[in-house]
């Protein structure tokens, strides 16, 4: 493992060798975040400077974000340093978005007044209508902004890669891993929860005063009844608050059965990635999607730490 800095100045900072490390991946919420360890031998400190961290694995960038905290020192067992931060999609979280109504906006609008601000590149390929009256309520971050346009009204979740790139196009199928009764699973947790997923959703127009209703059918018909409302901004249009529903629905899902899985070995599979599990045993047998992934290094090995759903409830 590699490990780069690079200072606000267009410096690069080599890092010594990783003792620890660990790397969080998710689907775009929460922000994914790194946390490494160092063998560190005080020189010339400069580490104050550091703005950006990258990781390369056997020549595969496999996470670029923002440095948050920088520590170094040293106890009883030598020299240390610890650095930990977040993805790219930092820069859009901590700074405010200038209120504003655009009368009709695309996705090229909000890249230029949203995002290419901040230093983030997009990746081409985004396919997402035109919004008419979208509007940008004061005090939301820049990431609430990207987040709204492209889910609510494109039905996309956006998302940053481990390139510190922004991807706004649907997740592909991604790589597929199979585990067999001989794969190196050392732990397994399948959880059933009821508690917290919605059955129904009534988004209501705050100045029409117009209802949509919208209804997890799938969950319902099993028993499910637990409904909530959302009230919209006045003069919403009706694909804004159909996907309002929609998103509410679907983001309740996710939790109804979940997976926890650790395998030994770092890189076993990132969110997106499609996970068979074809073992003898009856519990959590069958094809799930990885929504979360952790991989890491400690006292015990490489591992990867991953939180699996059903694949049609991660879109």
């Amino acid at each position: 493992m590699e490990g780069k800095l690079r200072c606000w100045d267009g410096r690069e900072i080599t890092l010594p060798d990783m003792t620890q490390w660990s790397f969080q991946y998710g689907r775009g919420t929460p922000c994914d975040s790194f946390l490494v360890t160092c063998l560190w031998e005080p020189e010339e400190d400069i580490l104050a400077e550091a703005v950006t961290f990258s990781a390369v694995e056997e020549g595969e960038i496999v996470f670029t974000g923002v440095v948050d905290e920088c520590e170094r020192g040293w106890d009883q067992n030598g020299g240390f340093l610890t650095l930990s931060g977040r993805s790219m999609a930092a820069r859009l979280l901590d700074n405010e978005a200038l209120g504003m109504d655009y009368q009709v906006a695309t996705w090229q609008d909000i890249l230029r007044d949203h995002v290419t601000p901040y230093g983030i590149q997009a990746l081409s390929g985004a396919s997402l209508p035109a919004v008419p009256g979208f509007s940008v309520a004061a005090g939301s971050s820049e990431w609430q902004v990207v987040y709204e346009f492209c889910r609510y009204y494109g039905g996309i979740t956006p998302r940053f890669d481990r390139q510190g790139r922004l991807v706004a196009t649907p997740w592909s199928q991604g790589r597929q891993l199979d585990l067999e009764q001989a794969a190196a699973v050392t732990a397994l947790l399948l959880r059933d929860q009821r508690y917290g997923v919605l059955s129904q959703v009534l988004v209501r127009d705050r100045t029409t005063e117009t209802v949509q209703r919208v209804t997890d059918q799938d969950f319902a018909g099993r028993g499910g009844l637990a409904r909530r409302v959302l009230t919209m901004p006045g003069k919403s249009s009706y694909q804004a608050m159909r996907y309002s529903g929609e998103y509410q629905l679907a983001r309740s899902r996710e939790s109804l059965r979940q997976v926890e899985l650790e395998l030994a070995g770092a890189f076993a599979a990132f969110p997106g990635d499609t996970i068979r599990i074809c073992w003898d045993r009856p519990v959590a047998k069958g094809t799930w999607r990885v929504a979360e992934s952790t991989c890491g290094l400690d006292e015990n090995g490489p591992y990867t730490k991953l939180v699996l759903g059903p694949p049609e409830a991660l879109i």
